[in-house]
């Protein structure tokens, strides 16, 4: 009974290794199959040309291009400070007394030579008083002195009186007419002084200023009244030492002066010859048109005063880039796959202002690097890398033309 089971088990055992032999074959021949196509896939890549790396670009916005032409370039000087009047007063206290009366008030108008005020007077009064009187006695000396001198010369001759006794009157009359004419010059000063207690306007304006009020002891050559004339107001203003050298008298200025809707013309009148001692700055003189309706001391003003006019090559301020050691600006030429950025290097010549567009714009000018007609990256471009693409406005991306023209 065992022998027959042990000899029925041998067949299946048979079978059993061939199919296991069976599985591990079809294993190794599917891995040989895919290593196969691995390597077939690989060498078809590796067949490919290497793709390059994508080039950046930039979409170009209208308000980023710029035009290099030639244009009228000012060269202007900025100025700004506060109005004054060319011909301003201050009425003092030409002797010290109570201001007993004060007849105007600020913005009241007066003429050279009107009564503004009065100083108290009556302790000029008596000084006037007590000179005369003085001047008086000195008189009377002076003529007693006199007679006794005509007494002496005629005693002299008669031989009564010795030569000594004429020669004491000649000097006794001599000091006696020093001592008049000292007295009368005492008179003079005692009715000045009287006069001076009356207040008179030195010139024709307005009050701007009562810097004193009735019942106020004014001491000598205390501030009681300012006017000015505000028929002729300038302009004082600091002009930097480097700028100073382009400014000449009959310039022209445009100014706006604060409260006035319309900008005001003014001209260079004066120009100091002399610089300020801490600034080095010169101070130049702007006369404003004469009796101009709203403008008034103490209005400040601001504005420029136009040098000179050139004809040149300028861009804007903004698009010359100065973060390397020469200034540039970034140009747009045309590459092998379209418009792209160029860093030109440029010579700069005198900054100024250019119209453009029916305003005036800061530009600088332009004196080699670039051509009339060159086209420029403006400064709302920003700093943009060399090379870079550039996509114009109402142009389309190379990748999106490259991607139309396959399909």
């Amino acid at each position: 009974m065992p022998q027959s089971r042990l000899n029925c088990s041998r067949p299946q055992r048979f079978q059993q290794g061939r199919l296991h032999w069976s599985v591990w074959l079809l294993v190794l021949l599917a891995a040989l199959i895919a290593a196969g196509v691995y390597r077939a896939r690989a060498a078809r890549q590796a067949a490919l040309p290497a793709a390059a790396p994508a080039t950046p670009q930039l979409r170009l916005a209208a308000s980023d291009l710029l035009q290099v032409q030639s244009g009228r370039l000012a060269r202007s000087v900025d100025v700004s400070g506060g109005l004054r009047a060319v011909d301003s007063a201050v009425v003092k206290a030409k002797v010290a007394a109570e201001l007993k009366s004060l007849l105007v008030r600020e913005g009241d108008a007066v003429k050279a030579g009107q009564l503004l005020g009065q100083l108290d007077p009556a302790e000029y009064e008596m000084r006037l008083r007590q000179a005369e009187q003085t001047a008086a006695a000195a008189k009377a000396q002076l003529d007693i002195a006199r007679r006794n001198l005509e007494n002496s010369r005629g005693l002299v001759s008669q031989g009564f009186v010795s030569s000594t006794a004429l020669e004491s009157a000649v000097a006794t009359e001599a000091s006696a007419a020093a001592n008049w004419q000292a007295s009368s010059a005492a008179v003079d000063l005692a009715r000045k002084a009287l006069a001076d207690t009356r207040l008179i306007a030195p010139i024709g304006g307005q009050v701007s200023q009562r810097l004193a009020q009735p019942g106020e002891r004014v001491a000598l050559d205390g501030r009681i009244l300012e006017i000015v004339d505000l028929r002729q107001l300038e302009l004082e203003a600091a002009i930097p030492s480097e700028k100073a050298a382009g400014l000449a008298v009959g310039q022209t200025a445009q100014l706006t002066v604060d409260g006035l809707a319309e900008p005001v013309t003014a001209l260079v009148q004066r120009i100091n010859p002399a610089a300020q001692s801490g600034s080095r700055a010169v101070l130049a003189y702007l006369r404003l048109p004469a009796s101009l309706p709203g403008l008034r001391a103490g209005l400040f003003a601001r504005g420029s005063v136009l040098m000179d006019e050139r004809e040149t090559l300028s861009v804007p301020l903004s698009a010359v880039r100065v973060d390397r050691s020469e200034p540039y600006v970034i140009k747009i030429v045309q590459g092998k796959e379209g418009p792209e950025a160029q860093w030109q290097t440029v010579v700069l010549g005198v900054q100024g202002q250019v119209l453009r567009h029916g305003r005036l714009q800061a530009a600088v000018e332009l004196k080699s690097g670039v051509q009339a007609g060159d086209r420029l990256l403006s400064g709302t471009a920003g700093t943009v890398a060399a090379g870079t693409r550039l996509v114009l406005p109402g142009s389309a991306p190379a990748s999106a033309a490259a991607s139309t023209a396959s399909h």
